[in-house]
């Protein structure tokens, strides 16, 4: 009987023992981890090393907002081609008006010995005076022609133009915005159509293309 019960102690024992070392074993061995993590976990480490540049993408950035234009800017175009029916011009040169605007009535030109119509305004000057921009506006031709010499057109928006004759040294050219108060050029001789009246300036302004009253228009 005392036999027996040493052998069930020792047996225990053993077990006890066989457990022991199996949970020291257990303990030890290191955790598997899955690859699934294992993969995400390298592609963390490789973002952390090499995290993306943007800055040339923010450079673009800056450089696109720096050339665009302002809105001031912008406004201050879209006036520059704007006239209203109410606006005031200055006047080209200073002088006597030789010739009135009549489109009602025909006048005597001297040198035509003729009666005509006069679309456009004659103002008295002298040769090499200089011509200003009576108002702001585009250049939108610069020809000669055989009855007022050198002759500049200027588009002053919303329909009007400005029409500058027996001109030289003209300073402006054909697409060029200008100012008002802007040289235009000089008066020249006038041409053989008015040889007779004497140096002048044939100034003519225009609404959708039909001579209007300059007189109108031109500031006291």
């Amino acid at each position: 009987m005392k036999r027996d019960k040493s052998l069930t102690v020792g047996l225990v024992l053993c077990f006890v023992v066989i457990i022991a070392i199996a949970g020291i074993v257990t303990f030890r061995k290191p955790k598997e981890t899955p690859k699934n993590e294992l993969a995400k976990t390298e592609e963390e480490e490789i973002y952390e090393e090499e995290p993306v540049e943007i800055t040339q993408g923010e450079n673009i950035e800056a450089e696109i907002i720096n050339t665009a234009p302002d809105m001031e800017t912008i406004v201050e175009q879209a006036d520059t081609f704007y006239f209203a029916d109410s606006d005031l011009i200055e006047w080209p040169i200073s002088g006597n008006v030789l010739m009135n605007f009549s489109m009602d009535q025909t006048i005597y030109f001297a040198t035509l010995e003729q009666y005509k119509y006069n679309p456009a305004l004659l103002i008295e000057g002298k040769e090499g005076q200089e011509v200003v921009a009576s108002k702001s506006g585009k250049v939108t031709k610069v020809e000669d022609t055989i009855e007022t010499g050198t002759t500049v057109t200027v588009d002053m928006g919303n329909g009007y133009e400005a029409i500058y004759g027996q001109l030289k040294d003209v300073k402006v050219s054909q697409g060029e915005i200008i100012e008002t108060g802007d040289v235009i050029g000089k008066l020249a001789k006038p041409s053989r159509y008015y040889s007779v009246e004497g140096s002048h300036l044939y100034f003519q302004l225009l609404k959708e293309g039909k001579p209007i009253n300059p007189m109108d228009f031109l500031e006291p």
